[in-house]
């Protein structure tokens, strides 16, 4: 049976001479692994291989079994086609970035179609974002995702509570007697992007390079602290440096 769905491409591996075994977030289905045959076979085919980028936000016709581990796809076509997000150095790292820490999310193959929306209408942001708004785009996003998997930061910060306990998610009066904290101007940068509603707003947010990277380690170990076995993300030294 075929099923038509939206997805997010999250990870693409070769397979073979001519296939690839593609990790997608689709709407329907949540995060699912297709086997993709002949599509690296000759220039008409490498160019269907384009659409397998991760951050490619495709449509979809999959074939869907649940007791399989392995689905497969029965067409695929662009759903949206970036200008930005796939040739631009600095936005395709970011997109890398929260394509990384989607998939070190997301565990289980459920729908959850908020979250989804919520990816999709990012990613078309920082497509067509400013360059102000997209230096902070991996901040807002760093947050924002926390919403839809059940930890995320409690936006009680004022000047007694300012220091953000990671362990507990809120803003406390008083230093944490573990490590795991952020304080002075890290904790209320912090606090504003928590209030950002739509990326647009980032463009009143000004930081230099220093604070994002230093903040984007912070939020690592806050997705550490609350997601087991979640480890480094590989693509955050790359953005480090896009960013400097």
């Amino acid at each position: 049976m075929t099923h038509k769905t939206n997805g997010i491409v999250l990870r693409t591996v070769k397979y073979g001479e001519t296939s690839v075994v593609v990790t997608i977030f689709t709407e329907l289905f949540g995060v699912q692994t297709y086997m993709v045959n002949g599509v690296r076979t000759a220039k008409k085919s490498s160019a269907k291989a384009n659409h397998f980028q991760p951050a490619a936000i495709l449509d979809l016709v999959v074939y869907h079994n649940d007791l399989q581990t392995m689905q497969r796809i029965k067409e695929f076509k662009w759903d949206f086609l970036y200008q930005n997000v796939l040739s631009d150095v600095i936005k395709n790292s970011i997109a890398l970035y929260m394509v990384e820490l989607l998939q070190k999310c997301l565990h289980q193959p459920e729908q959850n179609t908020a979250l989804f929306s919520f990816c999709e209408d990012v990613l078309i942001q920082l497509d067509g974002a400013s360059k102000a708004v997209t230096a902070n785009f991996a901040l807002y996003f760093s947050l924002h995702l926390t919403h839809f998997f059940g930890f995320k930061m409690n936006d009680d910060y004022d000047t007694l509570h300012n220091k953000l306990d990671l362990q507990e998610g809120s803003f406390v009066a008083i230093q944490p007697t573990h490590p795991n904290f952020i304080e002075g101007n890290d904790s209320l940068v912090t606090s504003q992007v928590l209030k950002v509603m739509q990326p647009y707003e980032l463009e009143d947010i000004k930081l230099h390079h220093d604070t994002r990277r230093r903040l984007l380690l912070h939020y690592q170990n806050y997705y550490a602290l609350h997601i087991t076995g979640f480890g480094q993300m590989k693509t955050l030294m790359i953005l480090h440096e896009v960013l400097g």
